[in-house]
């Protein structure tokens, strides 16, 4: 039922590119729990302390799996958008760099991770986001997405972890 509540979006965000728009996921109630059933079932039983949802969409579904889960949520999020003392990591682009942040007292040594995202294209962020939670002691139990884009070969910068996605492309 995901998948054909996904709906394609053409050339968004630039021309030649088809957006995999998941919002109607979120506004069907069955589907959305069917999101956060299918996770929160798969890391069931892995006593993860903290899910870590990555900015901006890691954030829709993250909180839900943490309740479910009876975990804690930590944002991860671009530089100067978190209030307390941060930790951060500098990652490669394509074209550039990009840095992500994460509060330095949301992660405990020895803590068991769930990373969530919407989607799993190239890897870069969220092998971004696994080094900066490992950084601080963190345990990466695995990494959770909505959608995968297999073609880009992301779960392949992810190879140490469990990398479990609800729909694939």
């Amino acid at each position: 039922m995901l998948k054909e509540l996904v709906r394609d979006v053409p050339n968004f965000p630039k021309k030649g590119i088809i957006f995999k728009d998941i919002t109607p996921l979120f506004s069907n109630p069955a589907s959305l729990k069917e999101i956060v059933d299918k996770m929160s079932d798969h890391y069931a039983g892995q006593k993860i302390n903290v899910i870590v949802g990555a900015e901006a969409r890691g954030f829709l579904i993250g909180p839900a799996v943490a309740v479910s889960l009876n975990a804690g949520f930590v944002p991860v999020r671009k530089p100067g958008k978190l209030p307390y003392e941060t930790a951060s990591m500098a990652y490669q682009l394509e074209y550039g760099t990009d840095t992500l942040e994460i509060h330095k007292d949301g992660i405990k040594s020895g803590d068991n991770v769930l990373m969530i995202d919407d989607l799993l294209a190239t890897g870069g962020t969220m092998a971004a986001c696994c080094n900066l939670v490992e950084s601080l002691g963190g345990k990466i139990v695995g990494c959770a997405f909505i959608i995968e884009l297999t073609f880009l070969h992301g779960r392949n910068l992810l190879s140490k972890h469990d990398v479990f996605s609800l729909i694939q492309y």
